[in-house]
């Protein structure tokens, strides 16, 4: 079987064809366009058929690679853990454009958050929150194969912060109502951080009650949200006492992250 054998009997979008076929032979995507007549082993062909076959069950690429890049990082990521999406980096480009010597990832999942703002700036203090342990679990491990200083506490949104104030929060909390259609395409990923209660603004609720007490004077609160949830999330964080409330759309112009500040 040739290369171009392979990717025309997957059944897959070619994109992703290409993706799982460099994983499953080593071979560059630059390979496995530029020579579709190359002959498979029988051991990659193998490999790439149990990859396409998981595909197309609806198996996420991330899961079946095992890593997603985030933020120009490499993390791992396993069913433990959300799949980092590219418009989360919005979240952190936001963080990024404040001034701050200490920061709060709330919900931390693989790290993906912590992980790149520490990496931009390797002289604050990041800590990370995190209720799942199996997902606390990988994002250590991402902190290791990284090299990145991250303190990680286990525990629900500000529970583990004790009396402690920061000049920033971000968080990126579940936010799917549930029964929300596109539940269905997302049934590989935990449950636990996509859907928060009938409206998708449980976790948020709970997240703008606390972080008050746990915000210094002038600090920011930065949330992930989703489409339509915007005004809801800005009344949410005014009736917690914040000012400067705002919103922020992501590349595609939904608005993506609220904010507001102590």
């Amino acid at each position: 079987m040739t290369i171009e054998q392979a990717l025309s009997s997957s059944g897959l979008d070619p994109r992703e064809a290409r993706i799982l076929l460099a994983a499953a032979t080593g071979f560059s995507q630059a390979a496995v366009l530029a020579f579709p007549e190359r002959p498979l082993p029988a051991d990659c062909a193998a490999r790439f058929a149990d990859f396409a076959a998981r595909r197309r069950r609806g198996e996420p690429v991330a899961y079946i690679l095992g890593e997603q890049e985030f933020y120009g990082l490499r993390l791992t990521v396993t069913p433990a853990v959300l799949i980092p999406r590219p418009e989360t980096e919005l979240l952190v480009d936001l963080a990024l454009e404040r001034e701050f010597a200490r920061v709060v990832d709330l919900g931390t999942g693989c790290g993906a958050i912590a992980l790149a703002i520490k990496h931009q700036r390797p002289a604050a203090r990041v800590v990370a929150v995190e209720a799942s342990a199996a997902a606390l679990e990988v994002a250590r491990r991402n902190a290791v194969r990284l090299a990145l200083d991250v303190e990680w506490r286990h525990g629900r949104w500000c529970g583990p912060l004790g009396e402690e104030r920061y000049p920033m929060l971000v968080a990126n909390p579940p936010y799917v109502a549930e029964g929300d259609p596109h539940l269905v395409a997302l049934a590989h990923e935990p449950a636990h951080a996509l859907v928060a209660g009938a409206d998708g603004l449980d976790a948020i609720r709970a997240i703008t009650a606390q972080a008050p007490a746990h915000l210094a004077a002038g600090g920011w609160l930065l949330i992930e949200h989703g489409m339509g949830q915007d005004a809801a999330v800005r009344g949410l964080l005014a009736r917690a006492g914040l000012r400067e409330v705002r919103t922020w759309p992501d590349l595609a112009r939904i608005p993506r992250v609220s904010g507001g500040r102590r």
